[in-house]
């Protein structure tokens, strides 16, 4: 086997002959010269191949290269200004791998559906790996947040054992004998994980079975949960504006390239900077009204009226302080304002909705057992949750952030169903 280099290594590489194992995304011929275009997953390298300086076999094997060809290119490695890498190679040699035939996807147009039937080729595209590298930058930074903060990842599980927020909108399997049902969230674990460990998060799948079909929405996606023992509506607000701070700014830094290939305007994410600003829903509701919205007090805000509020702000806002009869069972309530409850939402700016939820937890025992039964919820499947307030209770905190929106925000993608490999939507589980 070959001694390979990356494309994202030939800066270590300069002057240097090299093999590399890629594929063809493109090429272009002028008379006697052929530029081949290479990727390998690191990266992109315009691959020089000059006829009066190798044999007539090499250059035959470049004519011969199709679209997603595969094939292994040994090349001096030349600093390039002008190309996105800063270099190219010099072609010395080419050995095929495999000839495509007939690759689908070809630099014109293409419907979303033609591309989503062939999302498992779709995300060879420049702009779509792009897209993946800038999730895995959040993923990483995501984690390198709580880490360093002294968070301890725990898993929750994946399978329930009953919908206890009172929703139908859950995905039932058999657990043997037993009704089981696929998470909605971990967020009741994790205040569990929290009493043993005080500050925890959980980063996992979660599955809603909502027939939505809004641009906003997948039936599978990521949930990062944090929970924190001894933490205050407040401090968590400060936590969460801090957590997404860092991780826009961590990808501004460590994807500017990937940014560019997506066409992202990064001035918008340079100014993603904590502090964020804060309104109380009695503000929200006031401003739009006085906008012409038809909404009430005590009526939850939709999509048009989240956007309405962000396009005042240049960064995410918090709402905070909503009605309680259309929050959670577990948020607590203001105790100053018992109709309302210690809780935010994170509104994303550019129209891209509410990224982050979260509340002080109710601590009290006899009020959570009043909230269980106004909500009508099983006692038997969830005593445990109960327990945690009858051993030990203390004040807590916790908040949830949707993976796939935030990609979305921090791309600025017109769908979610770009955010992730293999987006499962309202009538699509292929492939």
């Amino acid at each position: 086997m070959k001694r390979l280099t990356t494309i994202g290594q030939l800066k270590d590489f300069a002057g240097q002959s090299v093999w590399i194992g890629c594929w063809l995304n493109g090429k272009r011929s002028s008379g006697k010269i052929q530029f081949l275009q290479l990727r390998d997953g690191t990266g992109y390298v315009q691959g020089v191949v000059v006829k009066s300086e190798i044999e007539e076999t090499i250059w035959n094997s470049a004519k011969e290269l199709t679209q997603e060809s595969s094939l292994y290119v040994k090349g001096i490695v030349r600093e390039e200004p002008r190309s996105q890498s800063g270099f190219e190679l010099t072609v010395e040699d080419i050995e095929i791998i495999q000839i495509a035939q007939d690759y689908p996807i070809t630099p014109k147009e293409h419907g979303v559906d033609f591309l989503m039937d062939r999302r498992h080729l779709w995300l060879r595209s420049p702009k779509q790996r792009a897209i993946l590298v800038i999730r895995a930058e959040i993923i990483r930074s995501i984690q390198q947040f709580f880490d360093e903060r002294n968070f301890t990842l725990v898993d929750p599980p994946i399978l329930t054992p009953s919908s206890c927020e009172g929703t139908t909108n859950l995905f039932q399997t058999k657990y043997f004998d037993e009704d089981a049902y696929l998470t909605q969230s971990g967020q009741l674990y994790m205040e569990a994980a929290a009493m043993a460990l005080g500050k925890v998060y959980s980063f996992g799948p979660t599955f809603r079975a909502e027939k939505s079909k809004t641009r906003r929405h997948l039936i599978e996606f990521w949930m990062i949960e944090p929970e924190m023992a001894f933490v205050d509506h407040e401090e968590n607000l400060r936590v969460q504006e801090q957590f997404v701070s860092f991780v826009v700014q961590n990808v501004v830094k460590n994807c500017r390239k990937e940014l560019e290939t997506i066409g992202r305007d990064i001035s918008k994410l340079e100014n993603i900077v904590a502090p964020f600003p804060r309104i109380t829903y009695d503000q929200a509701i006031d401003f739009l009204q006085e906008n012409k919205h038809e909404i009430q007090w005590g009526e939850d805000f939709g999509a048009p009226h989240e956007t309405a509020i962000a396009e005042k702000y240049d960064r995410p806002v918090f709402i905070t302080h909503y009605p309680a009869s259309f929050k959670a069972f577990y948020m607590k309530p203001d105790p100053n304002r018992p109709e309302v409850v210690l809780c935010a939402d994170m509104i994303a700016p550019e129209g891209y909705g509410e990224i982050i939820g979260g509340s002080q937890r109710i601590d009290d025992p006899e009020l959570l057992a009043e909230r269980f039964a106004e909500h009508e919820l099983s006692t038997e499947a969830y005593q445990w949750y109960l327990d945690l307030r009858k051993y030990g209770t203390v004040p807590h905190s916790g908040f949830g952030l949707g993976l796939e929106r935030t990609v979305a925000w921090i791309c600025g993608l017109e769908h979610v169903r770009e955010t992730i490999p293999f987006p499962r939507l309202l009538y699509r589980l292929y492939p």
